[in-house]
Order: C-alpha cells, then sequence, then structure tokens
C-alpha cells in the first residue's frame, strides 16, 4: 500500500515532506477519500477552505480558532483524516457515509473540535482546534454525511458533530484584525447550503486490498 500523488506512489515517510512541497498543485479526482489522507477542504457556497493556525479565541473557550480562507495555496489549511476518538482507521481505508471521524490540523496537530460555546462573529456553536499531538476527546469527532457508500473525492460532504449535532459552516460573518479577511466557521443546528465542503488539493492515500476486493465482488 503506497500514497498516490497525482497518479504515482510514494513512500508513505515522505508525505508529510510532499505535503509542504506541492501546495496547491495535487488536486482531488474520482475515488474514495481515505484514512491517512492529508487533504483541503472547500466550503461550496462562500468558496473558502477550512483553515486553523496557532491563533487563539479572545472569547468562549479560547481554544485554537478555526476559520475559512479564500487563499488555495494557504499552508495551514491541510488536515488528516483519521478515525473517531479511540479508534483506529487503518491508512488507505476508505471513508464511510455515516462514519465518524477525526480532523487533524496538520500544522498544530489539534483536532477539529467544537463544543457549547457561542462562536464569536454569529452565536451559533464554536467550533475550534483542540487536543495535542493529535489527541484530544470525543468532541473531535465528526460524522461524514453523504449518499452513497464512500466519500468520494468529487462529491459534497457534510461534517456533523458527533456529540451536539451541529452541522460545520460558515455564513459569511467576516474576522477583523488579527486575522482580517477570514470567515468565521461555526457550528449550526440546521442542514443548508452553508453546511457543505468539499475536498480540493490534497496527498491521498491509495485505497486498502480490502476496499479493492469489495469493489471487484460487487462488479460480478
Amino acid at each position: 500500500m503506497g500514497t498516490e500523488v497525482a497518479g504515482r506512489r510514494v513512500p508513505p515517510v515522505l508525505v508529510p515532506v510532499l505535503v509542504l512541497a506541492l501546495g496547491a498543485a495535487v488536486r482531488g479526482g474520482p475515488g474514495p477519500v481515505t484514512c491517512g489522507s492529508v487533504v483541503k477542504l472547500l466550503n461550496v457556497r462562500h468558496n473558502v477552505r477550512l483553515h486553523s493556525h496557532d491563533v487563539r479565541y479572545g472569547s468562549g473557550s479560547g481554544q485554537q480558532s478555526v476559520t475559512g480562507v479564500s487563499a488555495a495555496d494557504d499552508g495551514n489549511s491541510y488536515w488528516r483524516v483519521r478515525g473517531r476518538t479511540a479508534a483506529v482507521c487503518e491508512r488507505g481505508t476508505p471513508v464511510r457515509c455515516g462514519q465518524a471521524i477525526r480532523l487533524t490540523h496538520l500544522g498544530t496537530g489539534r483536532n477539529l473540535h467544537s463544543h457549547r460555546f457561542a462562536s464569536p462573529l454569529s452565536g451559533n456553536q464554536e467550533v475550534s482546534a483542540f487536543g495535542e499531538a493529535g489527541e484530544g476527546d470525543y468532541l473531535d469527532d465528526w460524522t461524514v454525511v453523504c449518499s452513497g457508500t464512500y466519500w468520494v473525492r468529487d462529491g459534497e460532504v457534510r461534517f456533523q458533530h458527533a456529540s451536539t449535532d451541529v452541522f460545520l459552516s460558515v455564513t459569511g460573518e467576516q474576522y477583523g484584525r488579527p486575522i482580517h479577511g477570514q470567515k468565521e466557521v461555526h457550528g449550526m443546528a440546521a442542514s443548508s447550503q452553508n453546511n457543505y465542503w468539499k475536498v480540493m488539493e490534497g496527498i491521498f492515500m491509495q485505497p486498502s486490498e480490502v476496499f479493492k476486493a469489495e469493489r471487484y465482488h460487487a462488479e460480478l
């Protein structure tokens, strides 16, 4: 099992280096999103990528902020796809619709997180980045909501917080300093067009042999 970068296999040890080197050069395509992949996620309606950096909220939880940025080449918009808290999702395993996952911010090692604090601008539910070295708690778990069997790279999906049921959303509220121009990311109770996300640039782990066997038998 290897890693797919623009159709070529790359040893796993080189993946983090390649993510930083390739920037926005590698795009998603047909096929499933797999555990271990490192991706950028675009909010379809507002055309911003899910972003985080080591700037903390000045209100609410005071945890690391999560925002939306318009720059496609932003280096702080990479997230690693992992299994839910206390579970292992082996590298290359396709993510199923309805499966709970974690999204770990590549630059800081904190997980996409939500809890019952009000978000700074809209007053919806705060979304933050939490934990250390990829380990946080059960509030880091998000369910992939999509149609079909698997989360596919060219499909639009929603992420529903497993504990509070809100959807990961952007509604257009924009920050001033020190993160001027970035848009608020928050949790919304209702499903809407503000909730849809699509995989863009990234490094994609090759689907596991189990997935290939399942697909082969389905085609017989």
